[in-house]
C-alpha cells in the first residue's frame, strides 16, 4: 500500500469489465485491451498487449511507459517514454517530468536535468519545478554518503512486501504481504501477491523477531495496515480498504479505521469521518495522546496528487477540520507516510514531488505549531535512486526503522534499521522575553533577524513570555525585542554546533518614566546628550586614553544630575575561547564602572555586567563551517563597553548668563 490506489480486481473471483472505458475507434484492437488492464491494474497483461501492437497512438505509448515503471521495470518503461517524447503530437508537459524522474530512477541524472528543464520551461509556477530550482545544485552532497546514517539489513523481511513500521509499546507493527500461499488465496492485480495483513514482532538487538498477525478482527479479506498507536498502546489508526464498494467499481481507495483496546481484545475497527469511495485517505500518524493525527490524502482541494494533512479532536472527542499542511510541506506529486516525532518537534516524510535521488525521498523539516522550517532531503545512503519511505525514529531522533525497494533486499519491499548519526533538521531558537531582573514580559513583540537584517519570523509571546522559531543551522541571527515602557532589547544567536534547541533570552530594561534621551542643558536647548561606547584593544581591559575622554563625559554628566543611574554592558569579538571572552568582558565591565565609581556621587549610580562574545554587532564569525576573514578594524566593533541611562532624572533649575531661570 506505497501509493494510495489500490486496484481490487481480484485473479479468482471477479473477471474483467470490457467495457470499464470507453476506447477511441482508431485504436487498434490489442491497444483497446491493454487500455482495459492498465485500467485494472494488470499492467503485465497491458504491457503484452501494447508491444504487440503495431502503431500505439500517443495514449497508447504513454500507458505502456507507465504501465512498465508501475511495476517498477524501469530500463523499460524509459525506453517506452524515449518513443513517446519523440512523438510530434500529444506530448504532455507532464511526460517530460515522468521521463525525467524514471531517468533519475536508472542513475541517468544529467539527462534527467535536461528533461527536468524542458518541463521546468513549461511549468515554471508547478511546486516540483521551484524545489528543483532551490535544491538542483545540492545533489552531489545529497548523493554523497558522508557517514550520517548506519544501514542496517533485518532478518525479519521475505520475498514478501515488509514495510511501513510503527511503534506499540516496545514493539514493532508493520505491514506485509508474507501469507502462506494458497491456492484459493486473494490476490491483488498490481503485483499478484496476497493482501497485507498486519504483523508484529519483539525487537531484540535492533533485529524484529518472530513476527506474528496482530489482532485478530482486525486484518480482513482486503488490505489492512500499516498502522499507528497512541503512546499507551491502547488506541490505533490504520490503513486498509474501503469494502464499500460495487461490483463494478474497478479501483478502491483506501480508508483510516480506528480501534480502541478493551479487556484485552481490540474493538471493531470504527471508520474516520473523512473515509469517502471517491478519494483515498491512509497513512495515519497518530500523536502521543491520540487526539491530533497526521495523514495522507488525494482529496479535492489539495496540491495535486497524495498531500499531507493533520487534524486533532475538539473537547467532545470528535475530529475537527483536516488541516492542509500547505506548500512547504506538499507538491503537484505524491507526500506519503507522515511520521510527526512529538518530543523534538520533527514531521518525516515521503515524497516524489520534491527534489531527490529518485523514486520516494525521505524529507524531514522542523515543526513548530503551524509553522514549517526548511524541508531538508535526507540524503544518502538513507535515500537512494529507488523508494524510500515510511520513516519511523525515536524520541532521541537516534535510531529508528523504515521501508525501501533498493537493490540487495529480498522482497520488493523491505524493512531497514537505521542509526541517524548526523541528522540535520536544523534547529530551534528558544527564549524568554525578561527584564534585568529576570521576570518574564509577556505580549512581547519578538523579531528574528537573519545576518542581513532582514526580518525572517515574528510574534508576540504570551502569558509566560516565551518563544520558539525555527532556523536553519550554522548561520548568525539576532533577535530583538520591543514593548511599550521597555527599552528595546536585542540578542545575538549563531546555530552552530550539535544543540538542535538553542536558548537565547531577550532582556528588556523597564522605564520608570521616558529615558531621558534628549536634555535640554544650559544654554544649548538642542544639545543631545550622547553616551557614547568606549572601545578596548585586543584581549586587553585597561581604559585607553580615547575612551577615558569618553568616560570623563560620563562622569560630568552624572555629576551634573546625581539622581542619573546608568547600565553598562562590556563585550568582546568572537576571539578566543568562549570562556576566556566571558572572563574578558567582565574585566572590562569592571574597569569601565570603577573608573566612572571613582569619579561621581553615589557610585553605586553606575553598574553593568559582561557578555563576552555573545552580542557581536561585526558579523565576524569565529567558529563553525563558515569563519571570517575580517580585519581587526572590523573586530574592534565588538570590543566595546555601551551604556544605558535606565533612570528618570530629576531635572534642576538652570540658569543663563542673563539670568533668566530654565528647566
Amino acid at each position: 500500500m506505497k501509493k494510495l490506489y489500490i486496484p481490487l480486481v481480484l485473479f479468482i473471483g471477479i473477471g474483467l469489465n470490457l467495457n470499464a472505458q470507453e476506447a477511441p475507434a482508431k485504436k487498434a484492437c490489442k491497444e483497446k485491451r491493454g487500455d482495459k488492464y492498465a485500467f485494472n491494474y494488470s499492467f503485465d497483461k497491458a504491457i503484452d498487449s501494447y508491444t504487440r501492437t503495431k502503431h500505439l497512438s500517443t495514449e497508447g505509448q504513454r500507458k505502456l511507459a507507465e504501465s512498465y515503471r508501475s511495476i517498477n521495470q524501469n530500463i523499460k518503461s524509459e525506453e517506452a517514454y524515449s518513443v513517446l517524447v519523440a512523438k510530434p503530437n500529444g506530448i504532455l508537459p507532464e511526460d517530460y517530468y515522468n521521463y525525467a524522474m524514471v531517468l533519475k530512477s536508472n542513475g541517468k541524472f544529467d539527462e534527467s536535468g535536461k528533461w527536468m528543464d524542458k518541463f521546468a520551461a513549461l511549468k515554471p509556477a508547478d511546486l516540483r519545478v521551484k524545489d528543483y530550482a532551490a535544491n538542483k545544485t545540492e545533489f552531489s552532497s545529497l548523493s554523497k554518503d558522508d557517514g550520517k546514517y548506519k544501514i542496517n539489513t533485518l532478518t525479519v523481511n521475505t520475498d514478501a512486501d515488509d514495510f511501513g513500521t510503527c511503534y506499540y509499546k516496545n514493539k514493532i507493527v508493520f505491514a506485509s504481504t508474507g501469507a502462506n500461499p494458497k491456492w484459493t488465496q486473494k490476490k491483488y492485480n498490481l503485483n499478484g501477491k496476497p493482501f497485507l495483513d498486519m504483523y508484529v514482532s519483539e525487537i531484540e538487538n535492533g533485529q524484529l523477531k518472530a513476527p506474528e498477525k496482530f489482532g485478530k478482527n482486525l486484518n480482513g479479506k482486503l488490505h489492512d495496515g500499516p498502522a499507528s498507536f497512541n503512546k499507551d498502546g491502547t488506541y490505533m489508526a490504520f490503513t486498509r480498504n474501503n469494502y464499500d464498494l460495487k461490483r463494478k467499481e474497478r479501483v478502491n481507495k483506501v480508508q483510516i479505521c480506528f480501534s480502541t483496546l478493551k479487556d484485552g481484545e481490540w474493538t471493531a475497527p470504527e471508520p474516520f469521518a473523512l473515509n469517502n469511495k471517491d478519494y483515498s485517505v491512509g497513512h495515519p500518524c497518530l500523536t502521543a495522546n491520540g487526539n491530533t493525527m497526521y495523514f495522507t490524502s488525494d482529496m479535492p482541494g489539495g496540491f495535486g496528487g497524495a498531500d499531507i494533512y493533520r487534524i486533532s479532536k475538539d473537547e467532545k472527542g470528535a475530529w475537527g477540520k483536516a488541516e492542509n499542511l500547505g506548500d512547504k510541506i506538499n507538491t503537484e506529486g505524491d507526500e506519503l507516510y507522515p511520521f510527526y516525532e512529538e518530543k523534538n518537534g520533527v514531521l518525516f516524510f515521503s515524497s516524489n514531488g520534491r527534489f531527490g535521488l529518485g523514486g520516494l525521498d525521505i524529507f524531514s523539516c522542523a515543526v513548530n505549531g503551524s509553522k514549517f522550517g526548511t524541508v531538508r532531503n535526507a540524503g544518502a545512503p538513507l535515500n537512494t535512486s529507488s523508494d524510500d519511505f515510511a520513516l519511523i525514529v525515536d524520541e532521541n531522533l537516534k535510531t529508528g526503522y523504515f521501508s525501501s525497494n533498493r537493490n540487495g533486499g529480498n522482497g520488493a519491499d523491505d524493512i531497514y534499521s537505521v542509526d541517524l548519526l548526523k541528522l540535520d533538521i536544523g534547529k530551534k531558537i528558544e527564549g524568554f522575553a525578561k527584564d534585568n531582573k529576570g521576570s518574564v514580559i509577556p505580549q512581547t513583540a519578538i523579531v528574528l533577524f537573519d545576518n542581513r537584517g532582514q526580518a525572517i519570523d515574528s510574534l508576540t509571546t504570551k502569558g509566560d513570555g516565551a518563544y520558539t522559531f525555527l532556523a536553519d543551522s550554522d548561520k548568525y541571527y539576532k533577535l530583538t525585542g520591543k514593548k511599550e515602557n521597555y527599552n528595546d532589547g536585542e540578542t545575538a544567536v549563531t546555530t552552530f554546533g550539535k544543540e538542535y534547541i538553542i536558548k537565547a533570552d531577550v532582556t528588556l530594561l523597564q522605564k520608570e518614566e521616558p529615558i531621558a534621551e534628549k536634555i535640554k542643558v544650559g544654554a544649548d536647548l538642542g544639545k543631545i546628550l550622547a553616551l557614547n561606547a568606549i572601545y578596548f584593544d585586543y584581549k586587553k581591559f585597561n581604559i585607553r586614553p580615547d575612551a577615558a575622554i569618553e568616560l570623563d563625559q560620563i562622569v560630568k554628566v552624572m555629576n551634573e544630575y546625581p539622581e542619573m543611574v546608568v547600565q553598562l554592558s562590556a563585550h568582546t569579538d568572537c576571539r578566543a575561547s568562549k570562556a576566556f571572552n566571558q572572563k574578558l568582558s567582565e574585566k572590562r565591565a569592571a574597569t569601565t564602572a570603577g573608573y566612572v565609581k571613582k569619579r561621581i556621587t553615589k557610585p553605586s549610580r553606575i553598574y553593568g555586567k559582561g557578555y563576552g562574545e555573545t552580542q557581536l554587532v561585526s558579523g565576524c564569525a569565529c567558529e563553525g563551517k563558515v569563519v571570517s576573514n575580517c580585519s581587526d578594524e572590523e573586530f574592534q566593533k565588538d570590543r566595546r563597553s555601551e551604556f544605558i541611562i535606565i533612570k528618570k532624572i530629576d531635572m534642576p533649575l538652570l540658569t543663563d548668563k542673563a539670568g533668566v531661570s530654565k528647566k
